[in-house]
């Protein structure tokens, strides 16, 4: 059955992951999936991920991080939802808990993270918000 939001399902397994304790989780890959996950690794949230593969299909282990029993990731939520886009321009970008956060955007330059977009001076849709 097709997703209607594998970006969402993604984080909604970080998510779960993390809160059952687990040392790494798997989700089915997409190009979009391994920028989403390269931002999370360059800004320090998780440890890494490989392709795997799975049947026909490949995949992606999502090695989770934590810090002194605690998760990495404190909050994770979906911004940009399928029912509702959100655009933002490089100076109106969301600032995540007065910049301990980060927000994730795809922009012309690629997904990046908000700090990375404002200073290449591009905007882009808001994909997600971590801290």
């Amino acid at each position: 059955m097709p997703l209607t939001d594998p970006l969402g399902d993604m984080l909604t397994r970080i998510r779960n992951g993390q809160q059952a304790r687990k040392d790494s989780v798997v989700s089915p890959a997409s190009k979009l999936r391994v920028r989403v996950l390269d931002v999370l690794q360059r800004e320090g949230y998780i440890r890494g991920y490989t392709e795997e593969d799975l049947g026909p299909a490949k995949g992606l282990r999502i090695e989770l991080k934590y810090f002194e029993g605690q998760p990495a990731i404190q909050h994770l939520s979906r911004i940009s939802k399928p029912g509702r886009r959100v655009y933002s321009g490089s100076q109106e970008l969301p600032r995540v808990r007065n910049g301990l956060g980060i927000t994730i955007v795809s922009t012309p330059r690629g997904v990046l993270s908000d700090a990375e977009a404002r200073d290449q001076n591009v905007g882009g849709e808001v994909l997600a918000e971590v801290f």
